[in-house]
């Protein structure tokens, strides 16, 4: 009987080894892909907020600005997406408003008005972080900087998404019927550039992006999605920046996760379509502009 247990106490030990070298082992994977994203923009206060947001302690509401990017060779490239996240952990909800990439605002720090997606080109993540701010008048926390072309990757790790699609269209080869959608990456990038064939022109392509990015957000919660962590890393490592510590991304993940599963979609759709020097410009409509403001505000209680 001694036997058996000292077989099995040894069986335990190498067990919890294996388990602490696995751990040890994502634990630094982790690190070294947070580490080699992280890009750094300027310790700054925005002036939306009296102090700094406190994720640690206080789990705070918290705002993020994801940047769907399209660069090419010899081009510094355009924020072809920009979407406003807030995220209160109290509440266990987030709010995801999609902004029209034509918008008319004020460039932060060029002293002019312009698409609101050329603020990326002007002054990179810095630029478009505070032409946001500006815009919707509240604080952007967060930025993540994505490669468009890296859904594709993303979207097959996570082993596909699933959306509810509300128009049937064709479009480069491929079908998608009207109904509930199961998509692979290179369908799934399809599903979102399609725009001009939409009755809805690029709100309703707006809308296809938001329901990709909610199912990633959704599945990268997954079990599944565990076992593929080095792929993710590598895919992440190639196609994203963002200006988040390795401590507060866990901090995020940890505290912040389950607001994740209640996503409510704002609409920014009710402006008007402006043509100066023969370039199309979308002005918002001021009094929804103002609600949509106010609605952010209340969700991060400033």
């Amino acid at each position: 009987m001694k036997k058996v247990w000292k077989w099995l106490g040894s069986i335990a030990l190498v067990l919890c080894s294996v388990s602490l070298i696995m751990f040890m082992k994502v634990y630094g994977d982790i690190k070294s892909t947070a580490e080699e994203i992280y890009t750094p923009i300027g310790e700054r206060l925005s002036e939306v907020r009296a102090q700094p947001v406190d994720i640690k302690t206080k789990k705070e509401p918290i705002s993020a600005l994801i940047l769907g990017v399209d660069e090419r060779d010899g081009d510094g490239g355009r924020s072809d997406t920009m979407i406003v996240l807030t995220v209160n952990p109290t509440l266990e909800t987030t709010k995801m408003l999609s902004i029209p990439r034509d918008t008319y605002t004020e460039m932060i720090g060029k002293g002019f008005k312009d698409k609101i997606n050329h603020a990326y080109s002007f002054g990179g993540m810095e630029m478009s972080m505070k032409s946001v701010e500006n815009l919707l008048n509240i604080p952007i926390d967060y930025v993540v900087k994505v490669n468009m072309e890296s859904f594709v990757d993303i979207i097959d790790i996570v082993g596909g998404i699933t959306v509810e699609n509300t128009l049937a269209f064709n479009y480069d080869g491929e079908s998608f019927p009207a109904g509930q959608l199961k998509m692979d990456g290179e369908k799934s990038l399809k599903y979102v550039r399609m725009r001009y064939d939409d009755p809805s022109g690029d709100f309703g392509r707006q809308n296809r992006q938001k329901q990709v990015i909610q199912g990633v957000l959704q599945e990268s919660m997954s079990l599944n999605t565990v076992w593929n962590y080095k792929s993710i890393f590598e895919a992440v490592e190639k196609n994203v920046e963002l200006n988040i510590v390795f401590e507060d991304v866990l901090k995020i993940r940890k505290n912040y996760g389950d607001s994740f599963k209640q996503i409510e979609q704002l609409y920014m759709n009710n402006g008007t379509s402006m043509m100066k020097n023969n370039i199309y410009y979308y002005l918002p409509d001021e009094w929804e502009l103002q609600e949509i403001q106010g609605n952010l505000r209340e969700h991060l209680e400033i």
